[in-house]
């Protein structure tokens, strides 16, 4: 196990204390559920799930199971590296050290607010790190544009009304130029974003996912509650369904905050 995976599990143990003798969670999760109400990328099938079995059984006073049926890039999600770049990983060999580490939160809510097709530029990293030190090796960097405020409405999710193109498509991303940064100059671990997509909507070519992909990165897209995240301070956990080759899953994020200065 890695010194960075040790720390983890020691603050994932930590958090449960602190969860239990604090008011309030120190454990955040930032999944939304996945039922009928599930975004999807255009043209790609619904979350479906059966309920199989409810209720009684021969054996049994209560037995429940189902079954279901998802695009790997539905929900909140992980984009593998092999998404967008042939020859890298599927989701099944991203290391498991890459799925955790410190989070970064860029707010660009002001920004996003006049300008929806808004992509966060190498200036907003700076920024960033003028106020917090140099974005660490390793880290797992995440856009805030407050785009979760219309999960539940995907007209305003997607800025379209042409539910099922994706050329009509409005929200923000990544650029390229601060995803080349990224990449290149903070070897971080990945990206993420509170929209369906770590480029913008209007993009064609998706420049951001096969900077990030064919560095060997994931991208994680449909992030619920990171307004609750602090700009710095945080670890991020991120474990998706290991699908054998899979070019994305279904994931759970959790951050696990820093401990309350009370004093």
């Amino acid at each position: 196990m890695s010194a960075l995976a040790v720390c983890v599990a020691m603050q994932l143990s930590a958090a449960s204390w602190s969860c239990a003798a604090e008011a309030g969670p120190r454990v955040l999760d930032l999944t939304y559920p996945f039922d009928d109400t599930t975004q999807v990328w255009p043209s790609n099938p619904p979350f479906h799930r059966d309920s199989t079995q409810r209720g009684g059984t021969a054996t049994e006073a209560w037995y429940a199971t189902g079954q279901v049926a998802l695009s790997e890039h539905a929900g909140t999600h992980m984009d593998a590296p092999i998404h967008f770049a042939q020859g890298q990983a599927g989701i099944d060999g991203i290391p498991v050290e890459q799925l955790m580490g410190p989070a970064v939160v860029i707010d660009v809510r002001a920004a996003t607010a006049d300008d929806r097709d808004y992509r966060l530029s190498t200036n907003d990293i700076r920024r960033w790190e003028a106020s917090h030190g140099t974005i660490p090796a390793g880290a797992i960097v995440m856009m805030l544009t407050g785009w979760g405020a219309y999960w539940n409405d995907r007209e305003r999710y997607f800025g379209s009304a042409t539910r099922e193109s994706a050329t009509t498509l409005h929200f923000p991303g990544f650029s390229k130029e601060a995803a080349e940064l990224l990449v290149k100059e903070r070897h971080i671990s990945g990206i993420g974003i509170d929209t369906a997509s770590i480029d913008y909507g209007p993009s064609q070519d998706f420049v951001v996912h096969r900077i990030v992909n064919a560095a060997g990165l994931y991208g994680l897209e449909n992030v619920a509650g990171l307004a609750e995240v602090p700009a710095s301070g945080a670890t991020l956990v991120a474990l998706p369904m290991k699908i054998a080759g899979g070019t994305g899953a279904p994931v759970r994020i959790l951050a696990l905050l820093p401990p309350r200065d009370d004093k």
